[in-house]
């Protein structure tokens, strides 16, 4: 694979989601798929520029496509469902409105950059990447439900990404390096999200539903694509089940952890440490 993609990781995977940040660059690494860093990005605005300007939350999207063209690149990898969300809707809204196309180029001082592809990891390496040869463990007890939270699929319009309501996209990829997965029906279900910190109770009912649902059928844990659902489910976890006295005990992995896993990647290397709910016990059969 020769192309090479502009990697938007906006301010969670430089922070909060940094394990994402470094399994997403070891599985390109393992997988030969070339990214480089957008230099000079800035924050996509994510929920407070939307809840604030419509304009703002356009223009600081176009202003990180714009440093990206500028590097000669046109295809973007934007690894939070948030900032994949926010940097499909700017496109969109431009393509359909060319006043509003026009206030962005204003507000970034410079012509909008064209022909822009904002793409998830999940489209990448799912569109006919190669795996054979790269699987070196098995999980045969791992029972996977892959959550895809309610940024990634929607609204169908604008994301293009998958089937909106039932994705299968990270299903298929963990599938194919040997994971099981598991069919469920909260895959786009929402965790509460930004709602995280100022209506906690809120998000305490939501991530209950999900947990108690994978507990359900049979998950021993759950893949994300996105930071602020790993949050969720993985910090908040021990809260959640002594406001609703259970145990879940369920561990959260970023499905780019477990591709790494299966590639034979040490554990150490992926930030797993960092995670609230040990992995560990989960993993001591991994052969």
């Amino acid at each position: 694979m020769t192309a090479t993609y502009a990697y938007y990781p906006g301010c969670s995977l430089h922070s909060t989601g940094s394990e994402y940040d470094i399994s997403f660059r070891v599985v390109c690494e393992e997988l030969g798929i070339a990214i480089e860093e957008i230099k000079g990005w800035i924050c996509c605005g994510t929920s407070p520029a939307h809840c604030t300007s419509r304009l703002l939350s356009l223009a600081l999207p176009y202003e990180n496509l714009r440093q990206a063209k500028n590097m000669g690149l046109s295809d973007v990898v934007a690894p939070c469902a948030s900032c994949f969300a926010r940097l499909k809707t700017a496109v969109y809204e431009a393509n359909e409105d060319p006043k509003i196309a026009e206030q962005i180029s204003r507000a970034i001082d410079a012509p909008l950059p064209e022909s822009m592809n904002v793409l998830s990891p999940l489209e990448i390496f799912g569109n006919d990447v190669d795996f054979t040869g790269k699987v070196t463990r098995s999980f045969p007890d791992l029972k996977v439900a892959c959550y895809y939270g309610c940024l990634l699929t929607r609204p169908s319009k604008v994301m293009q990404f998958d089937e909106c309501e039932y994705p299968m996209a990270m299903d298929n990829i963990l599938r194919a390096v040997g994971i099981n997965t598991l069919d469920w029906s909260y895959k786009t279900e929402c965790c509460g999200g930004a709602l995280a910190m100022s209506r906690t109770e809120i998000v305490l009912k939501l991530t209950h539903d999900l947990l108690e649902e994978a507990k359900t059928i049979g998950a021993n844990a759950i893949a994300v694509a996105c930071p602020l659902c790993h949050v969720n489910l993985d910090t908040r976890q021990a809260e959640v089940e002594k406001e609703y006295e259970t145990e879940y005990g369920i561990p959260i992995f970023y499905f780019t952890q477990l591709m790494a896993l299966a590639f034979g990647v040490p554990p150490d290397r992926l930030g797993l440490k960092k995670h609230f709910i040990s992995p560990d016990a989960l993993l001591s059969g991994i052969s």
